[in-house]
């Protein structure tokens, strides 16, 4: 499972450009951080306070007093800056965020997500999943693509939402998914995987695109 979560990690990596200002979410997303390309600058935001997030860290590395909006211990890059959460917000609200990418438990084929809560379980709250659908112009759900066999692409979320129509690409261990009007389009195949396969894992209709290609890995 470790080598399908870091291969989902390299692929999106690759969405970003030299200069982007992304946030990272909570488990999986972190990840994302320890391979973006080295020839690009790219700068990502942690809600609980700060912009400059590299690679998880490791026992050589830790630093007490460096961890991201999940509780998880991360490292800074030189540029780091550090401020308090009303300025951390107002940069996602204000629209300064490129893209955030989130992990997800259901997203709908019209983009609806749900992230935050199964009924009956305890948790600490929403977090700052709202505010980051609702401000950043591209929310990326990186995730794999069932739990234990169950869909997780459906039609409609069975879970409360986080939020409406929100999602504009979904990357998973098995492809590369853009939601649309039309529905969810497959535009990348992992070469493990059939179109049959991934039919078959989907709990909706997928649009194959004409120009589908191999889902990229290094």
């Amino acid at each position: 499972m470790a080598d399908l979560k870091a291969r989902i990690a390299k692929r999106c990596a690759k969405e970003f450009q030299d200069g982007d200002f992304i946030n990272l979410g909570i488990g999986l997303p972190t990840m994302v951080a320890d391979y973006i390309p080295e020839d690009i600058q790219v700068t990502c935001h942690s809600e609980n306070g700060f912009a400059g997030i590299d690679s998880v860290a490791t026992a050589e590395n830790l630093d007490v007093d460096i961890i991201n909006s999940g509780g998880t211990y991360v490292t800074a890059l030189p540029r780091v800056k550090y401020f308090d959460t009303a300025e951390s917000f107002g940069l996602v609200r204000g629209g300064h965020v490129k893209a955030t990418v989130l992990g997800a438990m259901e997203v709908a084929e019209n983009g609806d997500l749900a992230n935050w809560i199964v009924p009956g379980k305890k948790v600490a709250g929403m977090g700052g999943a709202m505010d980051l659908c609702a401000g950043c112009p591209e929310v990326i759900i990186v995730m794999l693509h069932t739990q234990k066999g169950a869909h997780k692409i459906l039609k409609k979320c069975t879970l409360p939402l986080t939020a409406e129509k929100c999602v504009s690409k979904i990357i998973t261990e098995m492809g590369v998914m853009e939601v649309t009007p039309e529905g969810i389009v497959l535009k990348e195949l992992h070469p493990d995987y059939t179109l049959d396969d991934i039919k078959a894992a989907t709990g909706c209709e997928l649009i194959i695109s004409p120009d589908l290609k191999p889902m990229e890995e290094e």
